[in-house]
């Protein structure tokens, strides 16, 4: 059994590799007393220690199958958790790098891709190689809100994006009948593909990255009050055209304005086994690590989170916990939920109602939107189901009720999502409620493992069964797993920067579930962020350069930035999740033109390395300006556009208008203008075919043969549709165009709003605020803010609902004095 090595690092090769080639082996001849010894002549004397069973059983007969028995670009330190304690290194060999992220999920997948592509030599710490990218709970990418994020984390050359195109099974459009605004692009994912694609591009496709399976214990620190940084993050460039809330998010994310709240820099981490990795910066994606407790039913066991399919349990982070304790972190407990899986081999499908794949399938890389390429497994793509609940299923789940969990945080009723509640919520929230939907999703083609989204409740694995039981189409089912619970630590993320960096730990980043979000985009956000300023900090340190400006988005770029605002700067009390309701200039935040938005910002830091997506940006945009152009110059008499069609009149007889001013009409689609443009430039064409040249005498040929040449040249630009790749970016750009400027307003108004004072007597409830969610009127009831600074701070509540409530108030003084001046 041989195992490779190419392709390392200047720093590894004389640890792993002889002078001579660029080749280590392992041989099963070589392999006594259940230990590997390599010998120490033909790796510059440096001897090294694996256990056998993870060369005979794990590592080589599993991964080097699956890349073509070959792994580029990354250096494998295997494991040292399941065979027992050893020493990967001789205790005098000491391990160095730029950046250390400790996780492989999400947010760590993302992290460590993005420091790398930085430059920055990079370790990706995990405690299982093999669970790199998995899909913990559904099976599914994007959605409203969360879509928005994946294809921003796509147009910063992240992964996500493309991994979820590569396992993608079945595709929607969410909100496919509302503004372009709120769609949101989602995927359900084939698990194995998911975890083996993420796998290839960090192991086989990701230069300057390391990854290592190993369990980090601590954190190794200098410490001292207002201590020198080793990857310090400069001011923001003012040669940079950042919007003005990027430009104050950065002053605020620099190591001298962070300098006063600063009690330690980071040095590396430490491993189980008492091995140092020293680096300037560390990233911490624990997820639901962190003292994790699993919960099924009264039963409590360490751990944070189930192998799939499996009762093993991966066993929980608790050393960097009391770390972040000891330095004055506010730790706080949340847990979330996953449900039973079913076996499909034992659901009445046809008593459910099918929920098909839409096709063509809409992908998340611009990439692959730009060049027309289908998502690999077009052909193959699933139906989902729905059933639903009934009275029956309710009764049996209050019934229960007193078998589930007793949690640790909010007062024994644990912490969850509000936005992706278990079932026992949703029917103590809504009892009126006769039904709840829940959409039951393969989880793979090659499986027949079903997972019942909307159906989490960590309830004996027998009551489980008998609530399941209840709903149509799942008398006769099965569960192949119970479900269950997760409690876990996570920090308040106000103790962070913009860019993700603590301000306490200089070079300590955090991103994902341990900064109080849900949901693997909202992870993967924050990750590639955290990475990226990390990559550059200590990359940028390590070759002796100034500071780099961090990387921040404004909550007017992206919703990354919105995300990220909300965090630092509010705080949450609950697990976060992403909504387009969060975002006040979601108008012009859409899921179509992430790559115009963000991608440039991206090659600007060194982030976005990739030629062909730089290409279609540069493509893309020249196109949709092109299309604009096109709608803009094209012109009939308002009588003509309603001869057309009646949605398009209106206006004064004898007055033009353009495609354009027709387009922002509601009803009125791109391809209703673009169809009657095809028809004008098909009127042109005949008449360009009409000019018999013999007609004219020699004199005038020549302009009549430029006349002719003219005539073919509008048409055919009057006859080509706007191509798939940028239709809804020119649909969105022409509809929204005088929205963005009330937008604007809308946003100046409320900035200086902020010392307004909100009146003591102010009744909170949805008869009076029709618009705020039941989430905003619950939160501001309970906290009564005096002046909408305080109002802005509340974790949950909204720009644009605190907008509604400012012109709610000047309505109602306006109206008090109006009758005031009556009666007097």
């Amino acid at each position: 059994v041989l195992l490779p090595v190419y392709n390392l690092s200047e720093k590894m090769k004389w640890n792993l590799c002889s002078k001579k080639n660029n080749k280590a082996t392992i041989r099963r001849s070589r392999i006594r007393d259940n230990k590997v010894v390599l010998n120490s002549s033909s790796i510059g004397g440096i001897v090294m220690i694996w256990t056998a069973a993870v060369v005979q059983g794990y590592t080589v007969r599993r991964l080097l199958p699956l890349y073509n028995q070959k792994v580029a670009g990354n250096v494998f330190l295997l494991p040292t958790q399941r065979q027992g304690p050893f020493s990967l290194f001789s205790s005098s060999t000491s391990f160095n790098f730029d950046v250390v992220v400790v996780g492989g999920g999400h947010a760590g997948c993302d992290a460590a891709a993005a420091s790398a592509r930085t430059g920055a030599s990079t370790c990706l710490i995990t405690q299982r190689i093999d669970t790199i990218g998995e899909l913990s709970c559904n099976p599914s990418i994007g959605g409203i809100g969360k879509g928005h994020l994946v294809r921003e984390i796509d147009a910063l050359d992240g992964l996500m994006g493309e991994v979820a195109d590569c396992a993608g099974i079945h595709f929607r459009l969410l909100n496919r009948s509302k503004g372009p605004a709120v769609r949101g692009p989602r995927a359900q994912a084939d698990r194995d593909l998911y975890k083996a694609t993420m796998q290839r591009l960090l192991l086989h496709e990701t230069p300057n990255l390391t990854i290592l399976e190993a369990s980090v214990e601590d954190l190794l620190l200098d410490e001292g009050d207002g201590i020198e940084s080793l990857a310090p993050l400069g001011g923001s460039s003012a040669s940079k055209s950042f919007s003005p809330e990027a430009i104050r998010a950065s002053q605020q994310a620099s190591s001298a304005t962070t300098i006063q709240n600063r009690k330690a820099r980071i040095r590396g981490v430490l491993l189980a086994d008492s091995t140092e990795i020293t680096s300037r910066a560390v990233v911490i994606t624990t997820g639901t690590f962190l003292r994790g407790v699993l919960m099924i039913g009264k039963d409590r066991y360490a751990g944070g989170r189930h192998l799939r399919d499996s009762e093993k349990v991966e066993p929980p982070s608790v050393g960097l916990s009391k770390t972040l304790e000891r330095f004055g972190f506010a730790l706080n407990r949340l847990k979330t939920g996953t449900p039973a899986r079913l076996d499909g081999r034992t659901i009445d499908w046809d008593a459910c109602i099918i929920q098909p794949s839409e096709v063509p399938c809409i992908p998340f890389s611009y990439i692959r939107q730009f060049t027309n390429e289908p998502v690999p497994n077009f052909q193959n793509l699933i139906d989902c189901y729905k059933s639903s609940t009934n009275q029956e299923t309710h009764k049996l789940v209050m019934e229960y009720a007193h078998l589930l969990p007793e949690y640790d945080g909010l007062d024994g009723k644990g912490n969850g999502p509000r936005y992706c509640p278990s079932l026992y919520k949703k029917v103590e929230r809504f009892p009126d409620r006769s039904s709840h939907n829940s959409f039951l999703e393969p989880e793979g083609l090659n499986t027949h493992i079903v997972y019942p989204n909307g159906m989490s409740g960590p309830y004996p694995p027998d009551i489980q069964l008998k609530i399941l039981r209840t709903m149509v189409g799942l008398e006769k089912v099965e569960i192949v797993r119970p479900g269950y619970d997760v409690e876990y630590d996570f920090v308040n993320p106000v103790c962070l920067t913009h860019t993700m960096e603590t301000k306490r730990i200089n070079g300590l980043y955090l991103a994902g579930q341990i900064c109080g979000t849900t949901g693997y985009e909202e992870a993967a956000a924050q990750g590639i962020i955290a990475g990226a300023n990390a990559g550059k900090a200590a990359g940028c340190a390590s070759r002796g350069e100034a500071p780099p400006p961090p990387f921040v988005l404004g909550r007017d770029e992206a919703y990354i930035g919105v995300l990220i605002d909300d965090l630092v700067t509010r705080g949450t009390s609950e697990p976060y999740r992403m909504f387009t309701s969060r975002a006040e200039y979601r108008i012009s935040l859409r899921a179509d033109n992430a790559d115009l938005r963000l991608t440039q910002r991206g090659v600007d830091f060194g982030l976005v390395l990739k030629e062909d997506r730089i290409a279609a940006l540069e493509a893309r945009r020249m196109m949709v300006d092109d299309s604009v152009e096109r709608l803009r110059s094209f012109k009939l008499f308002v009588s003509e556009w309603a001869e057309k069609d009646e949605r398009m009149g209106g206006g004064t007889d004898g007055q033009k208008k353009s495609a354009e001013e027709i387009l922002i009409m509601p009803h009125v689609a791109l391809k209703d203008v673009e169809d009657i443009m095809a028809e004008e430039g098909s009127r042109l064409l005949q008449e360009a075919e009409n000019f018999v040249e013999e007609q004219y005498d020699e004199s005038l040929f020549v302009g009549v043969k430029e006349k002719k040449e003219d005539l073919v040249f509008q048409a055919r630009a009057l006859m080509g549709p706007s191509p798939l790749s940028i239709y809804d970016t020119v649909e969105a750009s022409v509809k929204y165009s005088n929205y963005l400027g009330r937008q604007a307003r809308d946003m100046d108004s409320w900035r200086k709003a902020q010392g307004v004072r909100i009146p003591s007597d102010l009744v909170y409830d949805q008869s009076v605020f029709p618009t705020l969610s039941s989430e905003e009127i619950e939160k501001l009831s309970r906290a009564r803010p005096s002046t909408f600074a305080e109002a802005s701070s509340i974790s949950g509540v909204t720009p644009q609902s605190l907008i509604y409530l400012y012109h709610h108030i000047l309505k109602r003084a306006r109206f008090r004095d109006r009758e005031r001046s009556e009666r007097n």
